[in-house]
């Protein structure tokens, strides 16, 4: 026999607060925060040795030769392309805080985006996206669900675009053939169709729901309006071409800019799969494989390898030195919130 709503949600309640009690009661031991400070120390430690890991993968020394052979103002212009692909991608986290309402302003926000970004590429979406972020979300006061919260709406917006994009290059682009083997036209229409299909259903979703917040299994999921969901999808579209477009301008326009753009969009997804940080070594062989034929196989490599270093690694080397100083200024504070 079923229960009573209210005395389910009694229930649940007295559980919560039980749960809530213990922590409490865990805050006020004495070695508590030797525990939670020597978890924090261990947490930086691995971010940094992830962070040398990676740079010892690399190969500095034709990066150097790469980014030597590149005219200035084609360099300025691909890295400040670069640098407004990441500041789109940080208003990702702005659409959280529409969707969840959170306190935080605006600059912490898009600042705490920019920073967990460049370690999401470099690290992993479980370093980056979810340990960076709720660090830096905790120390300014949120509760892990916001957060949570927050980075769904992140991954959404992310895919959201990327699915459309990616129907629209299947639509009007042909990969070159390697060797005997090509994937036939209709085949790749059929995936974008469906691709785009995914898109136009979280839109639908958003326009059903009128705002109103979705219950997964116990979890809530707030939910942009219909406007907002389009904006998410725009937002998300130009940041992969701002991506894009750095690298074509590296390329010096060798390659279609519908090429490059499916360079970036297969070789995120090749880099995922792969389970490569970074999808090193990945990305470049992605870019070889389908833009050598036009552009030269040497010429390709130079430009991933400058991509590369002014994407991923030169970001990520500022958002390490805005992390420390950030827990730094933390430790430092008299009354640091509680996270």
């Amino acid at each position: 026999m079923a229960s009573h709503p209210a005395t389910r949600l009694h229930q649940r309640r007295r559980h919560d607060g039980g749960w809530m009690s213990t922590l409490h009661g865990l805050r006020e031991r004495l070695w508590w925060p030797w525990v939670t400070r020597s978890l924090a120390a261990a947490f930086l430690l691995f971010v940094a040795w992830l962070i040398a890991h990676q740079a010892r993968a690399v190969d500095w020394s034709g990066v150097g030769r790469s980014m030597q052979a590149l005219p200035a103002p084609v360099l300025a212009l691909a890295v400040a392309l670069g640098l407004a692909s990441h500041l789109a991608y940080s208003s990702f986290d702005l659409i959280g805080r529409h969707c969840t309402g959170h306190h935080l302003p605006a600059p912490t926000t898009m600042g705490i985006t920019l920073v967990s970004y460049p370690c999401t590429l470099n690290l992993g979406s479980l370093i980056g996206g979810v340990g960076v972020r709720y660090r830096l979300y905790a120390r300014k006061g949120l509760n892990p669900g916001t957060i949570g919260q927050i980075v769904v709406t992140s991954v959404v917006t992310n895919w959201a675009g990327y699915f459309l994009l990616a129907c629209a290059v299947l639509w009007t682009w042909q990969p070159p053939a390697t060797g005997d083997w090509t994937l036939p036209a209709a085949s790749l229409r059929w995936t974008g169709a469906a691709l785009a299909l995914v898109s136009l259903a979280y839109i639908a979703l958003c326009v059903r729901r009128g705002g109103r917040p979705l219950a997964l299994r116990g979890r809530t999921l707030p939910l942009p309006g219909w406007r907002m969901a389009l904006l998410q999808v725009a937002v998300s579209m130009g940041n992969w071409c701002l991506m894009a477009s750095s690298l074509w301008m590296l390329l010096q326009g060798r390659a279609p800019f519908v090429a490059v753009l499916a360079v970036i969009l297969f070789g995120a997804v090749a880099g995922l799969v792969s389970r490569v940080p970074a999808g090193l070594g990945v990305l470049e062989a992605v870019g070889v494989a389908l833009l050598g034929p036009v552009a030269g196989r040497n010429k390709v490599l130079a430009a991933m390898l400058a991509y590369r270093a002014l994407y991923y690694f030169a970001p990520l080397l500022l958002a390490g030195i805005a992390f420390a100083w950030a827990e730094l200024r933390w430790r430092r504070s008299p009354h640091p919130a509680q996270g």
